[in-house]
């Protein structure tokens, strides 16, 4: 399964879109740093820590995952 990485200084997130079931909890938590009509769609740097880890904690599918560096 393919796995893209994307990273800051305080966090590595994975997305595994396999996985993904396109509930879109991460475009509506985050839209600054989850937007699927720019590349890269994930952009951490546009969001804060705490945001990014809440609205990771909601994909139902857990396609999207994060670890605390």
């Amino acid at each position: 399964m393919s796995e893209k990485i994307y990273e800051t200084d305080e966090l590595r997130i994975s997305w595994k879109p396999k996985l993904c079931q396109h509930a879109a909890e991460c475009v509506k938590g985050a839209p600054a740093v989850f937007d699927v009509g720019r590349k890269p769609w994930i952009q951490p740097e546009n969001g804060t820590t705490d945001l990014i880890t809440k609205v990771i904690d909601k994909c139902p599918s857990g396609a999207l995952s994060y670890t605390r560096k």
